[in-house]
């Protein structure tokens, strides 16, 4: 009798892990083609640039890309385009890009680069960007918010809040 009851709870333990596995499979390949197609979206962008010129961002196809999402009003965004900066200048010879989207007024951003000049393109994403970022994974849509893709063009991380060291040395490693 304890051997049976024992049997059984181990046959229901198993039948609860299958369902719980065969759930899990479902609901992510479900996701992936909504993210395949946000991602392929993503690729066929264009903004423009703060100097009056297109940033494209199939241009960026093939390496790896951390776009990061911010504004000249958000004070953690601000605080971490140096971090950006400092990035873009260390990983560049092993064929990073960053990418800033800024989701700002676009003569906030002129003048807010006048004072901070960055070493990696700024598309002007506009608040149409908050949109693109919920596509990319920032249900919120708050600021800052980053994602890294790999050079196969996928999404590899995301990240709502300020980047640390630890995050950029983590996402290093993918390229």
């Amino acid at each position: 009798m304890k051997l049976r009851r024992r049997t059984l709870g181990m046959a229901g333990v198993a039948l609860a892990a299958a369902g719980a596995g065969a759930w899990w499979s479902q609901r992510r390949f479900q996701l992936r083609p909504v993210l395949d197609k946000a991602e392929a979206a993503f690729w066929q962008g264009e903004f423009d640039g703060p100097d009056g010129g297109k940033v494209r961002v199939a241009d960026f196809r093939g390496r790896p890309l951390l776009v990061n999402f911010w504004a000249t009003w958000c004070p953690p965004c601000v605080e971490e385009l140096p971090m950006l900066n400092a990035f873009q200048l260390a990983q560049a010879a092993r064929g990073w890009q960053v990418l800033g989207l800024a989701v700002d007024q676009p003569s906030a951003v002129r003048s807010f680069l006048k004072k901070l000049p960055l070493k990696f393109p700024v598309g002007m994403a506009g608040f149409g960007g908050t949109e693109l970022s919920r596509t990319l994974g920032n249900p919120s849509g708050a600021l800052p918010f980053s994602v890294v893709f790999g050079a196969s063009g996928e999404v590899q991380h995301r990240k709502l809040g300020k980047v640390s060291d630890a995050d950029l040395n983590q996402w290093a490693e993918l390229g």
